[in-house]
């Protein structure tokens, strides 16, 4: 048995689907639809069939087996949304989820594209591991037919159950005391205004998170060590060291780091501008050493981490390496 066309008085079609688009004129203010093939009806919407003279109308009745696009994008939304993510009501065949909260998403590439292999399934996500604000919208869900097979919808819930953890997620941002070490003796000295402090605050402050102070190193190698292990001795999440960052043998600070007997994630990362990004752990608490570039361009390799540090995330070197790939952002 397959989907079929009925004529139903108006008044009993509560329920039934729509089989046509429907349009209203109001002369000389509106022209277009009243409502849309695969539609709905609903119970308070008699009186705007009527209003048009639609006393009977064509509905679609579905076969055995068979879903209305909106039930079935609704279905895909549902099993693939997970943590701090809302579904919107569907809307021609269409359902957005969008984050509740300002966080990090986190996607399942992987499973995204199994799902999409379903025949007319689709699922759109926006890239993994990138900051959203709360209300946006992050993922889609639809299917392409009007009428659509509940077994390939079976097929997706399956491949959504595939991992324990959801397809799409938002994760929340944590609130980060951020100890800042600016190293480098024409600032110490004062010969030039240190541009790092204001740029790191405003970056910090846009997730939540607070400077909880910024100390001068000069270029003393035991003296930038002697101020991140007091950083952390009064507890701070997150350790930033600005400046001195470069190959000159007298920039200081990638041999400090990793003098501290740090754990060191990377030194240089493959993304343009940032490559000189610093990544180490000192007693489980990340340690970043930041490039110059860091000051001048919006979005460098810190942009990538930094929301992941706050996440909760601890950064792998894969994640360093993997950046390569389209991670030519300026040269």
């Amino acid at each position: 048995m397959k989907s079929s066309l009925k004529e139903v008085p108006v008044t009993e079609a509560v329920g039934m689907v729509l089989a046509h688009d429907l349009t209203q004129v109001l002369p000389g203010r509106y022209k277009g639809p009243l409502f849309r093939k695969g539609h709905i009806i609903q119970e308070d919407e008699i009186d705007d069939f009527l209003s048009i003279g639609k006393e009977h109308i064509y509905v679609m009745e579905l076969a055995p087996g068979e879903m209305h696009e909106n039930d079935a994008a609704l279905s895909i939304a549902r099993a693939v949304s997970g943590s701090r993510t809302s579904l919107t009501k569907p809307r021609e065949g269409k359902v957005t989820l969008s984050a509740d909260i300002d966080g990090l998403l986190k996607v399942d590439a992987s499973r995204v594209h199994a799902i999409n292999e379903v025949e007319q399934a689709v699922v759109s996500t926006l890239p993994s591991d990138v900051p959203v604000t709360e209300g946006q919208p992050v993922a889609a869900s639809r299917v392409i037919p009007l009428i659509y097979p509940e077994d390939r919808i079976q097929s997706v819930k399956a491949i959504a159950r595939a991992a324990d953890r959801p397809v799409v997620e938002v994760h929340p941002f944590r609130k980060l005391q951020v100890g800042v070490v600016t190293t480098g003796s024409e600032i110490y000295h004062g010969r030039i205004r240190d541009r790092f402090g204001p740029v790191i605050q405003e970056k910090l402050q846009a997730y939540g998170s607070v400077v909880m102070g910024q100390t001068l190193a000069g270029d003393d190698k035991e003296w930038i060590q002697a101020q991140i292990r007091s950083f952390v001795d009064r507890g701070a999440d997150l350790v930033l060291v600005t400046g001195g960052m470069s190959v000159d043998p007298d920039d200081r600070t990638p041999g400090a780091i990793a003098g501290l007997g740090a754990e060191v994630v990377s030194y240089g990362t493959p993304m343009l501008p940032g490559s000189m990004l610093m990544i180490a752990y000192y007693r489980e608490v990340p340690v970043l050493g930041l490039p110059g570039c860091v000051i001048h361009d919006a979005h460098t390799s810190f942009d990538v981490f930094l929301p992941r540090i706050l996440a909760g995330e601890k950064v792998r070197r894969e994640d360093v390496t993997r950046l390569g790939y389209g991670g030519l952002h300026s040269c």
